[in-house]
This record gives structure tokens, sequence and C-alpha cells, in this order.
């Protein structure tokens, strides 16, 4: 009785198995080969995003140096 159980067992693997193979086959020939994105990639231009954040960060960096600044007067004013 095991030994027929072991027998399906074996033989239902082995079609698991092909079956797997040939699933598989196509997609690791499609692995192979990037997809060519470059068309999408080349109509991205970033240079007037880039512009805005470093502008934002510029000014976020002065007023943070004009606070520093202020704080320091103030502190030699107090004396403290």
């Amino acid at each position: 009785m095991f030994k027929n159980v072991i027998a399906k067992s074996k033989s239902t693997a082995l079609a698991v198995l092909v079956g797997l193979g040939a699933a598989m086959a196509p997609a690791a020939n499609a692995a192979g080969t990037a997809p060519d994105l470059s068309s999408l990639t080349s109509a991205v231009d970033f240079s007037t995003t880039i512009t805005a954040l470093l502008a934002i960060s510029g000014l976020l960096a002065g007023v943070y140096i004009a606070i520093k600044g202020a704080k320091t007067v103030l502190r030699m004013i107090k004396g403290g």
C-alpha cells in the first residue's frame, strides 16, 4: 500500500516539476532581456524641479541662520 502511495507521489511530483519547468522557461528568457525604457526616461526633465527644491532649501537655510543670529544677539544683549 505504501509503495503505491510513494509511486503516485513521485509521479505527481515529476509532473509538477515538468509543468513548472515549462512555465518558467519563457520567464527565464524574458528576464534575460531588460525592457527598453529610454523613451520614457528621456522625456522627463527634472531641471525645474531641482531648481525649485534648491531655492526652497536655500530660503529655509537663510531663515535658520537669521533666527540663530537673532538669538545670539539677544543673548549678548542680555549678558547670558
